[in-house]
């Protein structure tokens, strides 16, 4: 015969499931009022996220430091018969390392000399742009680069390029190679709101086992304490300052945006059969703009088509695809991302456009 719960079991059981639920109350309320106040205050945020880091770098440095194997610039492509310009890759924010799996192979077909930028790509933008330019003079000073970069990548390249390489007005804070011009795949140049769910990329970017990686308990604290995530707020203070910022003239910039959902030309057939038939075209130019409204505020599914824009910088060149399928497959059997068609015909106008812009360049 089994017994019968004793009262006082049953009490300590209550008491039990009572303090679970009571604590499970106060972390959500605290998560709450951190979210509403992070919301009002990013500046703040900011400057409480970046003194978290320098803390834990100051007690663990070992920890915090950068993974020598991993972060840094890392050659990958070194062609026999090297063509006339570089090329160096700087990924997003949380990238796993897989971003460029596609496009390597091409520019080692082509002939593009190749280098990979690595970096702690939680932490602000303007300390990963910092990060570059200290190892910015390792690179071949006689071989002029371009800068391709993928999301968060594509400000870490404008930012390099403007206030450290080539600040106009004020004489380069780091020398060594010219930069020839900055490829931006799917960057958010005024914001993503995606951002504000930075938490799932970091699980995307902690997960999968990648070689030379070193995983510990500190894996994604060495990556920063997520000051990236309020730099790439819609109106944070670093894309003011950025976008602010002017451009040196002789330095080409090409931008590449990615279209989720494109229109099926059965909508646009029954576009045309609606007007045809109504006879109405108020209505057609009103289902156009709501399409075209909905297309904007999707873009590549993290970042909207308006927002690869830059005050007087080139028209986006739109591809569909999405933000990472830009750039790679999900699956080996898929034809290969658009935009990689796009940078290789990029790379090859600007070498044959002759080095006399960028060797005049400070």
């Amino acid at each position: 015969m089994s017994q019968a719960p004793r009262p006082n079991d049953s009490r300590r059981q209550s008491t039990w499931r009572r303090a679970i639920v009571l604590a499970l109350l106060v972390l959500a309320a605290a998560t709450g009022l951190w979210i509403g106040w992070a919301e009002d205050h990013p500046g703040e945020e900011r400057r409480l996220r970046e003194l978290v880091q320098d803390r834990l770098q100051a007690w663990f440095p070992e920890q915090m430091a950068p993974e020598p194997g991993w972060h840094g610039l890392h050659p990958r492509v070194a062609p026999a018969e090297p063509r006339a310009i570089g090329v160096l890759l700087i990924h997003g924010l949380d990238e796993p390392g897989t971003i460029w799996d596609d496009l390597v192979p091409r520019l080692e077909a082509a002939g593009f000399p190749t280098w990979e930028f690595r970096y702690p790509n939680d932490q602000g933008v303007d300390r990963s742009t910092d990060y570059l330019a200290e190892r910015w003079p390792s690179l071949p000073a006689e071989r002029p680069m371009v800068l391709i970069g993928h999301s968060m990548g594509g400000l870490v390249a404008r930012d390099f390029v403007s206030r450290w390489r080539y600040p106009v007005g004020e004489p380069p804070r780091v020398g060594g190679a010219p930069v020839a011009g900055v490829v931006l795949a799917g960057t958010p140049n005024q914001g993503s709101e995606w951002a504000r769910l930075r938490v799932w990329l970091e699980l995307r970017d902690q997960f999968p086992t990648v070689p030379g990686r070193r995983y510990s308990l500190f894996a994604a604290l060495r990556d920063g304490t997520g000051a990236a995530k309020v730099d790439l707020r819609p109106g944070s203070d670093f894309l003011r300052e950025l976008n602010a910022r002017p451009w040196p003239e002789f330095v080409r910039m090409r931008l590449i945006g990615g279209r989720l959902v494109a229109p099926p030309s059965e909508l646009l057939a029954g576009l045309d059969v609606a007007f045809a038939e109504t006879g109405s075209h108020e209505l057609k130019q009103q289902l156009e703009a709501w399409w075209s409204g909905m297309e904007e505020d999707i873009g590549d599914g993290a970042v909207a088509l308006d927002s690869l824009r830059i005050p007087g910088g080139p028209e986006p060149l739109v591809v569909d695809a999405s933000h990472r399928g830009m750039l790679a497959r999900l699956h080996s059997g898929e034809p290969e991302p658009p935009a990689i068609p796009v940078i290789l015909t990029t790379l090859d106008a600007w070498e044959g456009a002759g080095s006399r812009v960028y060797d005049t360049a400070p």
